[in-house]
């Protein structure tokens, strides 16, 4: 990564992903529909069409989440009076009806899954446009016919008068572009009605209910792996029981809650263990795989990547996914009802199976030095799997490679937002190895940084690659600066006598006071 220093950055960039939608539970029967709803509530300000929809309403297509960030405008802005269980009603009928396709959702599922939000946007007129304020993929998740596109740039400049006159507008005839050509362009890029979204609406949404293998990696912790529970409790309502086994021999229960919006948008909320989660994933067509990602509610940079999967002999994952030629690893295989027999080609031999559940296999396994290097299939019974043979860590990146923490805490109303950071071995084919104990350290990204002394004041970083920022509120000792800081973070691991190291970069910014679904 070439890195660039800076000192003032777009909120945009400074943004972390947010998705998780919270588990709206089961519509109780005294509950209106959703669709009395639209009719007596929305339909007041939202007249029907001469084709019978509502105005506005219906020349638009979202997320889950965007369409909460719409219901929740409505309460804030216009004060329509709406219960709790009438707005989730609501927000799973449109998403529902009007939502996006997998294909759709595709491009954008990093600020679904709140993961880092610094994004490359495939046009840069947008991206100047509407992504100076916001991230790139609150607009990617939305369809919207060239007049409603016009109609939101309007409503813009009528909630913010002097947006022209911000977030570095002044470079060119903002309100000439937004209200002229804009809304043509992004109704060409983002349609409303589009093949992709006419094939899924038409697909049957399938019963999630059932016995899973789950798995995944959590930076800082590790890998893990495990059953979920999925019982039924209404249409697209789901009771889910989970128990994790950790790569260090913890074990982990917890019980939760979910509901699919679109027939594959699956929004949890579970306590797990100690901590409170919330689940972002996305279900295949046909019913058998959950994949995306869990995160803490109240610090959405600290959670892990999911995997689920159900029907006889499937598998999750392998932990690790790569095993050292001239070494023995402990492998793990997590699946569903698991076949006992396991073919790992030549050169690879299974010296023991510590143990053998339907939901995972234990192996130690050896590698000979000559063996082969490089990715190959290996077979648990029928089921198929993908396992790397490697020489050595030839690379090492950091993940992210470009992460923001927030400043918070010392008694104020906003609590620090942390940054994780993982180290990723990389054979010199710049071949996956996968995440690796590494020594960790913070430096000063440039000069500038280094004449402040970001490092000092920014806050800490932890042996398990975990950076705490430093508190909010004046610091004497930094006249103007605060803590905000402009870092390096190190980590290294050794490597046949070597030591083979890589970088990432971390903005620590202030506070972010306002927050959306969709950052």
């Amino acid at each position: 990564m070439k890195h660039k220093s800076w000192r003032f950055v777009p909120l945009a960039v400074l943004a972390l992903a947010f998705a998780g939608l919270a588990a709206a539970p089961s519509v109780q029967a005294k509950e209106p529909s959703a669709e009395a709803v639209l009719n007596t509530k929305c339909s007041t300000c939202h007249p029907r069409t001469a084709t019978g929809g509502l105005f506005r309403i219906d020349e638009q297509r979202k997320s889950p989440e965007g369409w909460a960030m719409t219901v929740r405008r409505m309460r804030q802005w216009h004060g329509v009076i709406l219960s709790d269980a009438e707005a989730q009603n609501v927000v799973k009928h449109l998403a529902d009806r009007q939502g996006l396709a997998p294909e759709e959702t595709k491009p954008f599922r990093y600020a679904l899954e709140r993961r880092t939000l610094v994004e490359s946007p495939d046009d840069s007129d947008v991206a100047v446009l509407c992504a100076r304020c916001h991230s790139y993929a609150r607009v990617g998740l939305q369809r919207r016919t060239a007049a409603e596109w016009r109609r939101l740039a309007h409503m813009h400049l009528g909630q913010w008068p002097t947006a022209e006159y911000q977030a570095l507008a002044r470079d060119r005839k903002w309100w000439e572009i937004v209200s002229g050509p804009l809304p043509e362009k992004l109704a060409a890029k983002w349609p409303l009605d589009s093949a992709a979204w006419k094939t899924w609406k038409a697909h049957p949404s399938p019963n999630l209910a059932g016995d899973w293998a789950v798995a995944g990696h959590r930076p800082g912790k590790g890998d893990y792996w495990g059953r979920m529970e999925v019982k039924r409790s209404a249409a697209d309502s789901y009771r889910l029981s989970y128990r994790l086994t950790w790569a260090d021999g913890g074990i982990e229960t917890g019980e939760g809650r979910s509901v699919v919006y679109t027939g594959f948008e699956w929004r949890g909320s579970t306590r797990l263990g100690r901590e409170q989660v919330s689940e972002v994933l996305q279900a295949s067509a046909d019913g058998n795989r959950l994949e995306g990602r869990w995160y803490l509610d109240d610090q959405d940079a600290i959670g892990a990547t999911m995997v689920a999967v159900r029907g006889k002999g499937a598998i999750a994952n392998l932990s690790p996914s790569a095993v050292k030629a001239g070494e023995t690893t402990r492998l793990v295989i997590s699946g569903n009802a698991l076949d006992k027999e396991v073919s790992l080609g030549n050169g690879l031999k299974v010296e023991k199976v510590v143990s053998a559940t339907p939901e995972a296999l234990t192996l130690l396994v050896s590698a000979s030095a000559a063996t082969a290097t490089g990715p190959r299939e290996i077979s648990v019974g029928k089921a198929k799997a993908a396992l790397l043979v490697y020489d050595r860590i030839a690379s090492l990146k950091v993940e992210p490679e470009t992460m923001v923490a927030r400043l918070g805490g010392n008694g104020g109303p906003v609590p620090p937002a942390p940054a994780q950071f993982d180290a990723v071995a990389f054979t010199a084919d710049n071949l996956r190895i996968g995440p690796v104990t590494a020594k960790w350290s913070v430096g000063n990204f440039d000069e500038t940084a280094e004449h402040d002394q970001d490092a000092r004041f920014g806050g800490q970083l932890r042996p398990d690659g975990l950076f705490m920022p430093a508190g909010a509120g004046p610091n004497p000792a930094r006249k103007n600066l605060n803590n905000v800081a402009n870092l390096l973070i190190k980590a290294e691991v050794a490597e046949g006598g070597a030591t083979v190291a890589g970088s990432a970069h971390l903005v620590v910014a202030p506070q972010r006071w306002n927050d959306a679904e969709i950052r």
